[in-house]
């Protein structure tokens, strides 16, 4: 049977089964956008003829990793809200309303082409201008799961005191709501179904409860996900107690808001309690492990929701707590952060680390008939990646494989030589194809730049503990 191309040789790992399906001398047939067949090569060999053959040896080849939340808009900012207290309202707020869309744009496709160039094949991006946003993901050739954030607040938010009640603005709301159902109906399927649309309201502490509920209903009308912040932090906590007299995991189930549909980002200020009872709902859980242990100090609880028969996914966040958009970075924090919260190293091992950046994670945003693991009939995303580099040698096959704990706790996400996205080679022997990269960090940089010079002033006001530390000359 004729293949487009032959991947043989390598080391497979499937991902299929309860663990990695680890295949050592593997190879994978692709057709078109569609994994053909997967097994050991000389089966391959004999059953395929390719117009396209890789030599795989001394390699891995392996589903490609998946950003179960970015906020790829927000990039421009990166590394620029550290180590400090209150990151939103005195890191984030105060550069954001100094920020164009053509800014946030060039800061959000630097960072699609930093989680290509490590193997990320799938982002579920939510931030603000999606609609322009989603154009990157269509021209790269990655595959996306969008959604504009919708919220009720003001453009002049960061001026709020910190702890004050947010004030809430339904036409602001409204604007938002159909900027996401403009992003649904024009960009839904796109791209060779490689876009794909959900909603995204910012979290139950941003908007009414009556744009809550429409919000629901129109994810029920279109057949989608809830992509959104739940219990992300313990202002949020304080924002729903304040106004609701309730915490937003109890808000939200009397809301029914609770189910197979959500998915849920953080859950950091959620009670054991709580947890369990989002894995009870159906609900999802994206567990940003860099983000929230920089931002917040914390380890959200994803241990106590995936004991509890919860389904989860990994995630990097955004760059400017996160400072990168790299799931071997995720996949390591995941594994350490919760090893240390047990207080036992056998908790949270490398296997399942990975599986929550790949086929748990697809199953987690709804697209495991897709993605996820390397299956005949799947779509073709996967990444090559050289065994050789010296943060993965030696390999070790017998008595113990090495390869998996080597991918999670060394590997730096430069290791990825090549990345096949719905069947097509996007990067090739760490180029990239499809953009001209160096264009697009210059670009960013620029618009750096003039975000510097029109952010001082606020920058200056806000105080922040790094602003601090620059003036104390630590920085």
């Amino acid at each position: 049977m004729k293949a487009d191309l032959i991947i043989a040789h390598a080391f497979v790992l499937t991902m299929e089964g309860k663990g990695v399906g680890m295949v050592e001398n593997g190879a994978v047939a692709i057709k078109g956008d569609t994994i053909l067949a997967v097994g050991e090569t000389a089966d391959i060999l004999g059953a395929y003829q390719a117009e396209r053959f890789i030599d795989g040896a001394g390699k891995l080849v392996m589903p490609g990793l998946i950003d179960a939340h970015i906020h790829s808009g927000i990039s421009i900012f990166r590394g620029m809200a550290q180590d400090m207290s209150h990151w939103m309202q005195k890191g984030l707020w105060p550069f954001k309303k100094n920020t164009t869309e053509e800014e946030s744009l060039a800061g959000s496709l630097v960072t699609i082409i930093e989680g290509i160039k490590a193997g990320t094949t799938t982002f579920c991006d939510y931030d603000y201008g999606m609609n322009r946003i989603v154009m990157h993901y269509a021209k790269v050739g990655a595959r996306a799961r969008v959604a504009e954030t919708v919220n009720e607040l003001p453009d002049d938010i960061g001026k709020n005191p910190v702890g004050a009640l947010y004030p809430f603005d339904p036409a602001i709301g409204e604007r938002k709501l159909q900027e996401n159902i403009k992003l649904f109906e024009e960009w839904n399927g796109q791209a060779n179904g490689r876009i794909t649309c959900l909603f995204g309201p910012q979290g139950p502490d941003m908007m009414s409860t009556e744009l809550l509920l429409e919000v629901r209903a129109l994810a029920q009308k279109y057949d989608t996900r809830i992509h959104m912040h739940v219990a992300q932090g313990d202002r949020e906590i304080d924002q729903m107690v304040k106004r609701y007299g309730k915490r937003s995991i109890p808000y939200l189930d009397e809301l029914g808001y609770l189910d197979s549909r959500l998915m849920a980002v953080h859950l950091t200020e959620a009670t054991t309690e709580e947890t369990q009872l989002v894995a009870k709902r159906g609900a999802s859980m994206i567990y940003c492990a860099g983000s929230i242990g920089i931002i917040d100090g914390l380890v959200p609880p994803v241990m106590d929701f995936l004991e509890a028969g919860g389904q989860a996914a990994l995630g990097s966040d955004q760059a400017p707590g996160n400072n990168c958009n790299n799931m071997f970075n995720e996949m390591k924090f995941a594994a350490i952060l919760n090893k240390v919260k047990r207080s036992d190293p056998r908790v949270f091992p490398a296997w399942l680390s990975l599986r929550l950046a790949t086929i748990e994670s697809a199953k987690a945003i709804g697209l495991d008939r897709e993605i996820g693991s390397l299956k005949q009939g799947k779509k073709a995303d996967l990444i090559l990646i050289d065994l050789q580099e010296p943060s993965l040698c030696p390999i070790y096959t017998d008595p113990i494989r090495n390869i998996v704990p080597n991918l999670v706790y060394s590997a730096k996400g430069s290791e990825v030589e090549t990345v096949i996205i719905d069947g097509q080679i996007i990067m090739d022997n760490r180029k990239l194809l499809t953009v001209d990269e160096k264009a697009a960090v210059r670009a960013a940089q620029e618009a750096a730049d003039s975000i510097s010079r029109r952010s001082r002033d606020d920058i200056a006001a806000a105080r922040s503990d790094v602003y601090q530390m620059m003036e104390d000359g630590y920085l």
